[in-house]
C-alpha cells in the first residue's frame, strides 16, 4: 500500500489549492479515505472523510471550505482547498480510512499560508 500526497505549496490568505492522492497497492474504491493534517503547535488533526458511497463529512473549521473528493478510476483522492487561511498552515496527509479508523497515512504535503 502506498499514499503519495502532491499539491502543497506557498499561497497567500484566501487562496486556493488542490491536494491530491495517489493511492497504489490496493483498490481505493473499496475504501473510505480521509485527509488529516498536522499543524504547527497542535497535534494531528482529522480533516475530512469521503466514504466507499460518496458521503462527505468534514471538521467544523473547514467546512465551505474545502471539498474532498475521490476518483477510483484514477485510484485517487483530492482536496480541493479554498479561501485559506494562516491556520490552515501544516502538512496535509492522505489516509487510507476514515477518522475513527484508518490504517496508512502517506508522507505528506507542506501546505503554507502566508502574506
Amino acid at each position: 500500500v502506498q499514499l503519495v500526497e502532491s499539491g502543497g505549496g506557498l499561497v497567500h490568505p484566501g487562496g486556493s489549492l488542490r491536494l491530491s492522492c495517489a493511492a497504489s497497492g490496493f483498490a481505493m474504491k473499496n475504501y473510505q479515505m480521509s485527509w488529516a493534517r498536522q499543524v504547527p503547535g497542535k497535534d494531528l488533526e482529522w480533516v475530512a472523510d469521503i466514504y466507499k458511497d460518496g458521503r462527505t463529512f468534514y471538521q467544523d473549521s473547514i467546512k465551505g471550505r474545502f471539498t474532498i473528493s475521490r476518483d477510483n478510476n484514477q485510484n485517487s483522492v483530492a482536496l480541493d482547498m479554498n479561501n485559506l487561511e494562516f491556520d490552515d498552515t501544516g502538512v496535509y496527509y492522505c489516509r487510507r480510512g476514515s477518522r475513527q479508523l484508518y490504517d496508512f497515512q502517506g508522507q505528506g504535503t507542506q501546505v503554507t499560508v502566508s502574506s
